[in-house]
C-alpha cells in the first residue's frame, strides 16, 4: 500500500529527532487560524482568492505594518514600520531565490557567516554564487575579518541571521548591527538579513532589528509567518526601500503570477485584525522558555564535561561543541541505536567543517520528550567516549 505523506519531516514513533527545525502539530495553530478563515469567509468579500497585487494585499500589507511597529518598539524603540516598504512573499526561501534572480549573476561573490542555516546553500547555488564563509564569533558575523576581506574582495550580497542565529544562537550586539550597516554603505553590498527570529524571544527582546535601516541602506530585512505562525501558511515578507518593494514588484513571476499566496494572506490578515496573532507569539514564548528550562537543565546534568554549549534565549536551537577529534557523523549510528537524532555541525559549513559541532532543536518536543532525548543523548556521547 502507497504511503502518503502528509507532510515534509514525519519522524518514526519512539524517536527522538532534536535535527527536525520546526513546531510540533501539537502547536500549531489550528483553532486561531480557524477562527480568522471563518471571519475571513464571513466578509462576504471573495477578493482574497482572486489574483492578488504583486506588492500584497493593501489592507494585509496596513495590519502588518502596525503589526511589526508594535513589535519592534519593544526592542528599543524601533522605527514605525511602512506599508509602502513591504512586500509579502511566500517564506523567506522564495524571498531569497527572487533576490538572487533579480541581484545576482551566476558568478557572483556571497558572503555567509559560518555556520549558518544549512538550506540556504542550496538557493545561493540553484544561482550559481561563489559562496565565501565569515566565522561567526559570540557577537555574530566576524566583522574584524569581513572588513579585511572587503578591502580586497567586493561580494554582491552579504548574508546574516542577526537575531537568535541558525545553528549557534547568537545574536548580533547594537554596535556590531550599525558597523554592518557603515560596511554595506562604504562597500556598496546588499545586507540580507534573515529575521525570521526577531519576535521569538524568550527574556529581554533582542536589539533593534535591520528592518530599522531598510531607509539609509541597502538592507533588505526578512521576516516569516512560519515562525511565529504556520509553517503551511507559505507567507512571509520583505521590507526594504520602497524603490527595492517596485524592483521585486516588476519581477516576471510577480506580474505573472500577481501577489504570492494571497489566500493565506486573507487569513492572516484577519488573525493580525483580531490580535490573534500577537497572542500566540505571546503563547509561544512562554512555552518555548518553559522548554529551554527544562531542557537546559537535563543537558547541564548529562551532558559530559567536554561537551560547550550556551543556554539560548530565543530562537530554536542549542549549539553544541565537542572536542576537534569527534566527527559528529560518525555518532549517528550510535545515536540511532540510542533513538535519538541531531543534525551533524558539517551540514550548516560550506566547507564541510565544524565536524566536531552538532544542532539541537526544542521545537518540536515537549518538555518531557526534551529531557528524554537529552539523556539519550547523553548516553551516546558517554559509549563513544
Amino acid at each position: 500500500m502507497t504511503t502518503m505523506r502528509t507532510q515534509q519531516i514525519e519522524v518514526a514513533a519512539g524517536i527522538i529527532d532534536f535535527g527536525v527545525g520546526q513546531p510540533a502539530m501539537d502547536i500549531l495553530p489550528l483553532a486561531e487560524l480557524r477562527e480568522a478563515a471563518a471571519h475571513r469567509f464571513a466578509q462576504g468579500d471573495p477578493a482574497f482568492l482572486q489574483y492578488g497585487p504583486e506588492e500584497g494585499e493593501g489592507y494585509f500589507n496596513h495590519a502588518l505594518a502596525q503589526f511589526l511597529t508594535a513589535e519592534y518598539a519593544r526592542t528599543s524603540g524601533g522605527a514605525p514600520v511602512n506599508a509602502e516598504q513591504l512586500f509579502i512573499s511566500n517564506g523567506v526561501s522564495q524571498a531569497l531565490d527572487l533576490i538572487c534572480t533579480l541581484y545576482t549573476q551566476p558568478g557572483d561573490l556571497i558572503f555567509v557567516e559560518e555556520p549558518t542555516y544549512f538550506l540556504v546553500y542550496r538557493i545561493f547555488r540553484d544561482h550559481g554564487l561563489q559562496i565565501k564563509p565569515i566565522p561567526l564569533t559570540a557577537q555574530g558575523m566576524d566583522l574584524d575579518l569581513l572588513e579585511e576581506r572587503l578591502q580586497r574582495e567586493r561580494p554582491t550580497l552579504v548574508y546574516t541571521i542577526p537575531t537568535f542565529q541558525n545553528p549557534a544562537n547568537v545574536t548580533m550586539p547594537q554596535a556590531q548591527r550599525e558597523r554592518l550597516i557603515s560596511f554595506s554603505q562604504t562597500y556598496g553590498f546588499t545586507l540580507l538579513a534573515d529575521e525570521v527570529y526577531q519576535l521569538l524571544y524568550y527574556h529581554e527582546p533582542p536589539p533593534r532589528p535591520f528592518a530599522d535601516y531598510v531607509q539609509e541602506a541597502p538592507v533588505l530585512s526578512l521576516g516569516s509567518f512560519s515562525k511565529i505562525l504556520a509553517p503551511g501558511l507559505r507567507l512571509g515578507w520583505v521590507q526594504a526601500a520602497p524603490a527595492v518593494v517596485n524592483r521585486l514588484v516588476e519581477s516576471g513571476i510577480v506580474q505573472s503570477g500577481g501577489g504570492l499566496n494571497p489566500m493565506s494572506t486573507g487569513v492572516a490578515r484577519s488573525a493580525l485584525e483580531l490580535g490573534l496573532q500577537q497572542q500566540y507569539v505571546q503563547k509561544l514564548r512562554v512555552l518555548f522558555a518553559e522548554r529551554i528550562a527544562a531542557m537546559d537543565g537535563a543537558l547541564r546534568r548529562t551532558m559530559p564535561a567536554f561537551v560547550d554549549f550556551r543556554t539560548p534565549t530565543g530562537g530554536y536551537f542549542y549549539w553544541l561543541r565537542l572536542p576537534e577529534t569527534v566527527d559528529t557523523n560518525d555518532l549517528l549510528p550510535l545515536a540511532e541505536a540510542h533513538k535519538v537524532g541531531f543534525r551533524p555541525g558539517n551540514k550548516f559549513s560550506s566547507t564541510e567543517a565544524l565536524r566536531n559541532c552538532l544542532r539541537l532543536s526544542f521545537s518540536y518536543y515537549d518538555s518531557a520528550a526534551l529531557v528524554e532525548g537529552v539523556e539519550r543523548l547523553g548516553a551516546v556521547l558517554a559509549e563513544a567516549a
